[in-house]
């Protein structure tokens, strides 16, 4: 955990889940990046086990983040890429007051979607 600040009342601490959570939702706003696992049925629960494709390390004042994403296809995989670190660095800062020195994006895989449905497959 990164102790964020300590005064008379006492100290703030963030946990590396909730980095890792700020930085799965933020990856998941960028067009292109595939949203596995992620309905309205799923809720909180959800979006915390989804956090097995990030990893976090957070010192007091400093947080690096590596995210396992799938792509669309169809969509270019750089700019995506690059879409998702500028968005994660930038949910993390404002939200944490970490400085983000690392986003690092792994691309694992890309999906398709079926035409017959909404469900993308592989």
């Amino acid at each position: 955990m990164a102790e964020m600040r300590r005064d008379a009342v006492g100290s703030v601490r963030i946990a590396n889940e909730v980095v890792g959570l700020i930085a799965s939702l933020a990856a998941t706003e960028i067009d292109g990046v595939v949203k596995s696992g992620t309905s309205a049925n799923t809720g909180f629960a959800g979006l915390l086990n989804k956090n097995r494709g990030v990893k976090v390390e957070v010192g007091e004042k400093e947080a690096a983040v590596d995210l396992y994403l799938s792509m669309e296809y169809g969509h270019r995989l750089p700019d995506v890429a690059t879409a998702v670190q500028e968005n994660v660095k930038k949910a993390i800062e404002s939200m944490t007051g970490l400085d983000v020195v690392e986003v690092n994006v792994h691309i694992q895989g890309v999906q398709f979607q079926d035409e017959n449905s909404e469900e993308r497959v592989r």
